[in-house]
């Protein structure tokens, strides 16, 4: 039962963060041309930090921040160093961000 309310929070909160992350884009979308590229969904070794960490972003979103993985650390702290909006976001939302990509 406990492993069916996990899911059912995950996939509650999968559904609603399409509407966050679209926000979050567009604030730091287009600063610079390598700002739209990470926007856009490309593959450059920023976004494989970011990407790779999709699997612990679920994770703590869907625990309500109490699982932390490494891979999700990292890109929170990429994140962090590469936008400034980022900085202002909490991990959680940025978790979330992360998921929507």
């Amino acid at each position: 039962m406990k492993k069916r309310s996990l899911l059912a929070v995950l996939l509650l909160t999968l559904s609603a963060t399409p509407a966050f992350a679209g926000s979050f884009a567009g604030t730091t979308g287009g600063a610079s041309s390598a700002g739209s590229s990470a926007s856009s969904g490309s593959t450059s070794g920023d976004d494989k930090v970011v990407l790779g960490a999709r699997d612990d972003a679920a994770m703590f979103v869907a625990s309500d921040g109490a699982i932390r993985g490494v891979r999700l650390e990292a890109a929170l702290r990429h994140l962090r160093e590469q936008d400034p909006a980022a900085r202002a976001a909490s991990d959680l939302q940025l978790a979330q961000a992360i998921l929507a990509r």
